[in-house]
């Protein structure tokens, strides 16, 4: 029960750390939508050069696809590794940061894009985000399908959400 113990508390660490990373770009790109599409305040903001426009909706777009392939590529290795279970949990967990910390990021350079340039394609890629975060959220289906677990180590992840 020690090792389901330890399993369970890294897990609520990374359920909290990734909510927190959730929670911040939400409402500051729904501040900057509502501020863009409304009539009723001005807010003055500088003028970029516009060739930044596509050049940030690019970063945006590649830190996108970097956190996705860089993602999968952990856990094929954690999959063909022969560690136990708390160490590909520990392994799970900080390729899981590393990912949100991306998706947060994505978040807040389209908030900016937006606020600056105004361009619907920082609503679409921030729309594109929201899926990655929501798909990505650990959860212990998620783990068990990443990690590919079976058995024992599967019926251990399961056992996470039950409360004590």
């Amino acid at each position: 029960m020690d090792r389901l113990t330890a399993i369970k508390r890294k897990f609520r660490i990374l359920e909290r750390d990734v909510l927190l990373l959730i929670a911040f770009p939400l409402p500051v790109f729904a501040l900057v939508y509502l501020y863009t599409t409304g009539d009723t305040m001005s807010i003055d903001v500088p003028d970029l050069p516009g060739f930044l426009n596509f050049f940030v909706l690019g970063v945006a777009s590649a830190l996108l696809l970097f956190q996705y392939n860089g993602f999968r590529n952990s856990m094929k290795k954690l999959r063909r590794g022969s560690k136990d279970l708390e160490e590909k949990m520990s392994e799970y967990a900080k390729a899981t940061l590393t990912r949100f910390w991306l998706l947060f990021w994505v978040g807040i350079i389209c908030a900016a894009g937006l606020l600056f340039y105004g361009n619907p394609g920082f609503t679409v890629l921030y729309a594109v985000n929201l899926m990655f975060v929501s798909l990505g959220k650990p959860t212990p289906d998620r783990i068990v399908k990443s990690l590919n677990l079976k058995g024992e180590e599967k019926d251990m992840v399961f056992e996470i959400n039950r409360r004590d």
